[in-house]
């Protein structure tokens, strides 16, 4: 099992002829994704070959999903398309819409996300600004290191890019179910929140490892929604214990506001929802480990 992907997911790659898309199309191809076109709409009914697979460009998402049966997108679009990139794959009805791009204007992503909810949210959206979605040995979606980590019974949500390749690498001895990286600009599709009540009902996901960091009140709420509906062990981490109050600190969302955001406050609003807190990810790893080994 895993969660909004799995090895049936058939996915294509918006931006997949510009240099990223063909990059990591390359990359998720040899990690087993199945990749099934991509789409450029000036480079319509080309075909490239990627990882010697000939793959169709497509001149639009949904003209891609009638011809290959795509259930997954991923966004490879420059930011100053990436609205209309996604907006195109919303409109198109494709289930999952994985946001790679970063940089992407706060005024964009909040468009893009009140037009999923209004087209009746059948489009999840994971980022912007976020390396995907990987079930291991599965599926691949983005730009999450395949070698890194094997397949296993750990859900694991994460704001940071690199701190979910470490702790993929910490945990490489258990292995995951799924290991989503939901970004961090201030508005995002998938939340915390989704991805705790997803690994919450997904029989083979043991213990769910969460990474969060300073700015924003996402942790807390998560918090609130792990005491009251998560009944499997939860270990926590979050990044920017020793951040300077005010500044934004990589991600566009983390910023802190006097005392509301701070790393200290997400992680008592977390313990206090009994999930083990780590003070390094090092830490976090080992607390994970113990859980699950006393399962």
């Amino acid at each position: 099992m895993s969660i909004f992907l799995d090895s049936s997911s058939k996915v294509i790659v918006q931006g997949i002829t510009g240099s990223e898309g063909t990059k990591h199309a390359t990359k998720m191809i040899a990690s087993g994704t199945n990749i099934v076109g991509g789409v450029n709409a000036r480079k319509a009914g080309q075909t490239v070959t990627i990882a010697e697979k000939d793959l169709t460009v497509f001149g639009s998402v949904s003209e891609a999903m009638a011809e290959t049966g795509a259930d997954v997108s991923v966004i490879f679009v420059p930011p100053k398309f990436a609205k209309d990139a996604v907006i195109e794959a919303i409109d198109a009805e494709i289930p999952l819409a994985v946001v790679i791009t970063e940089g992407i204007p706060v005024h964009d992503a909040a468009y893009f996300w009140a037009h999923a909810k209004a087209k009746g949210n059948k489009t999840r959206i994971i980022g912007p600004n976020c390396p995907g979605i990987i079930s291991p040995a599965q599926s691949n979606a983005g730009i999450i290191p395949a070698n890194i980590t094997g397949a296993g019974r750990i859900g694991l949500v994460s704001k940071s890019g690199t701190l979910t390749y470490q702790m993929m690498y910490e945990l490489r001895d258990i292995g995951f179910s799924t290991c989503v990286g939901i970004g961090g600009d201030p508005i995002i599709g998938t939340t915390h929140i989704d991805a705790l009540e997803a690994f919450q009902a997904d029989p083979e996901t043991d213990v769910i490892v969460m990474i969060g960091e300073i700015g924003g009140d996402a942790e807390e709420r998560a918090a609130d929604f792990i005491s009251e509906n998560v009944t499997k062990p939860v270990v926590g981490y979050v990044a920017g214990f020793t951040a300077p109050e005010g500044k934004t600190m990589g991600h566009a969302g983390a910023i802190v506001s006097g005392s509301a955001g701070t790393a200290q406050a997400k992680k008592e609003a977390l313990e206090a929802a009994g999930v083990k807190v780590g003070k390094t990810p090092t830490e976090t790893a080992d607390l994970a480990r113990e859980l699950y080994k006393a399962l």
